[in-house]
């Protein structure tokens, strides 16, 4: 049995097939961990959907921002983005069934026999690991109770930016999420900031750090893996974290881990997002 980790999907479904036969996964004895956004650029998101949900317990996966706001579409909570192609989904008649699957996936995922903790984006620099646990499943309570179409319509937005733990209500939600699936770069107290799409390597404004770069104890214990920053493209500083996301959906590459062996695998992208 060997265990895979992949960056983001994001509909690129013919990629993540070529990439699964060059590795030759076994769904029968392997299990294939995805970073989140499954679906949103690529042309075949609706595939992918059904592909990863039709893999039960062989796959395991992270909510992303994409995600989240496809269940907001759904729901009539947001609009869809013009660049995304996920129309097929909304006239799939198995849409129901795949959105309530894809709504009941948590935030952060942990493998307890490698000690490895998955999430889309990373984890706030203000929290410890064991928090991130705690404030993942508040939302995941939130999310896959009767009530989430209020988390749904009051997920969006930029604020708070800073944690506190008096924070309550969808102000507490909202950093939660953002944390788990916006983040990028934060400035040196954990202060979240959400403009900045460019690389470590070409930021200018020396005010803010990549999140797994800002002193705190959120990187200690379990190795982190993570997907949404494709500009990274694969590179993390961090001893402690490892990022998946080579921006398949822009022309660059799908990239998987065998954490068994630290195998990696990589497949070329056309270019799909525009």
């Amino acid at each position: 049995m060997a265990t895979y980790f992949v960056g983001d999907i994001q509909g690129c479904f013919d990629d993540l097939q070529h990439l699964l036969q060059q590795a030759n996964f076994d769904p029968r004895q392997d299990q294939l961990w995805l970073t989140g956004d499954l679906v949103a650029r690529g042309p075949k998101s609706l595939e992918t959907l059904r592909f990863v949900k039709q893999l039960g317990s062989a796959a395991v996966t992270v909510l992303g921002n994409h995600d989240l706001h496809l269940l907001a579409i759904d729901a009539g909570l947001a609009k869809l983005n013009p660049k995304d192609k996920t129309q097929a989904i909304f006239a799939a008649e198995d849409k129901d069934e795949l959105l309530l699957w894809l709504r009941q996936q948590p935030l952060l995922a942990y493998h307890d026999e490698f000690n490895i903790i998955m999430v889309h984006a990373g984890i706030s620099p203000q929290w410890s690991q064991q928090q991130a646990k705690q404030y993942a499943e508040e939302v995941n309570e939130q999310l896959h109770g009767d009530n989430y179409l209020a988390l749904l319509e009051n997920m969006y937005g930029a604020q708070p930016d800073y944690w506190q733990e008096e924070l309550q209500g969808f102000d507490r939600l909202r950093f939660i999420i953002n944390a788990f699936t916006r983040m990028r770069f934060c400035a040196p107290d954990g202060q979240l900031e959400f403009h900045n799409k460019h690389s470590p390597a070409t930021n200018n404004n020396i005010q803010h750090i990549p999140w797994y770069e800002v002193a705190g104890t959120h990187l200690d214990g379990a190795h982190v893996i993570f997907g949404h920053w494709a500009a990274l493209e694969g590179h993390c500083s961090h001893k402690n974290a490892t990022t998946l996301d080579t921006g398949c959906v822009w022309g660059n590459s799908l990239t998987m881990l065998r954490w068994d062996d630290k195998a990696v695998f990589t497949v070329p992208c056309p270019i799909y997002a525009t």
